[in-house]
């Protein structure tokens, strides 16, 4: 694949971001807390691994996303900063150290994420399932939102997952179909959406995220939500995407703040029942705000 191709036909971004998505660096004795405690505990955050904007925010709150199953990803996706490349094998110790932490954060609302383990024969399912119950073992009182590869579209292995009991099923479907060539080479938006839908006719809230600014047009964004909705779906992030380097796709266009709003609105007139929408928005920012939203489908 040529990250550096332009799928939408238009040349790219160049030159300085806008006013709105610059950041602070991140600081702040809550933030040096919080590397403390995940570098002590050999745990990996998507905050780190992802390069997250909101880094410094967030952790200064408390809040992380963490990372199971180790940095190193089996799928080169075209937008995305974790490395790709063979993994090591699962550590057995990860689950008790990351509800640990979930513990000595105070976390009342935690993300749990992973890498894509396509190499091992249950997908890491069976290590994803073993964390959530040490975490629920260890602080039953926290809500617990799984924000899942598809497994390879492999239906066991969701119901595994699903069986160690999440309190929200996220799975993100990134782009529009027709920018998955080079955004999510090794996925199928279909089967994205048949996962979504799997988990809620289960019962679960779902939901889903998507990056802006990559040459999608707006007629194809509308109808992602609409095929999520279709398919269960009850929450989404949308957000700007931020090229990582020079070896990852370019930015098409950079959506003001007054578009994602609009978008916000659109979502919810089309039947989501909650949308987090804004330049700086990712998967897991805000994520408690989902939380009056639970038990409602």
């Amino acid at each position: 694949m040529n990250r550096q191709c332009e799928p939408a036909g238009g040349l790219p971004i160049s030159g300085p971001r806008p006013a709105w998505l610059r950041v602070r660096l991140p600081q702040g004795e809550n933030y040096l807390r919080l590397r403390n405690l995940v570098r002590s505990q050999n745990l990996h955050t998507v905050c780190e691994s992802a390069a997250c904007p909101n880094i410094g925010e967030c952790w200064n709150n408390g809040t992380a996303t963490f990372m199971l199953l180790g940095n190193t990803c089996t799928r080169s996706c075209g937008f995305c900063d974790v490395k790709t490349g063979r993994p090591l094998p699962p550590d057995s110790g990860e689950p008790s150290r990351v509800a640990e932490a979930v513990a000595g954060l105070g976390l009342r609302y935690a993300v749990i994420t992973s890498v894509n383990r396509d190499e091992l024969e249950d997908g890491g399912v069976r290590h994803w399932a073993a964390t959530l119950r040490r975490i629920r073992e260890i602080n039953p009182s926290c809500t617990l939102e799984a924000l899942i590869p598809d497994f390879q579209g492999d239906g066991s292995a969701l119901d595994c997952l699903l069986d160690a009991g999440p309190d929200v099923l996220a799975h993100n479907v990134e782009t529009v179909p027709r920018l998955y060539p080079w955004v999510r080479p090794q996925a199928d938006y279909r089967q994205s959406l048949r996962v979504l839908e799997h988990a809620a006719r289960r019962g679960f809230t779902t939901k889903s995220g998507m990056m802006l600014g990559l040459g999608e047009r707006a007629k194809e964004t509308r109808q992602v939500i609409v095929d999520l909705v279709d398919h269960g779906c009850s929450a989404l992030t949308l957000g700007q995407y931020l090229r990582p380097s020079r070896n990852h796709l370019a930015v098409q266009r950079y959506v003001t703040p007054g578009e994602f709003e609009a978008w916000r609105v659109e979502g919810k007139s089309l039947g989501l029942k909650h949308v987090e929408s804004g330049p700086l928005v990712r998967s897991s920012y805000h994520a408690d705000r989902l939380a009056p939203f639970l038990g409602s489908g």
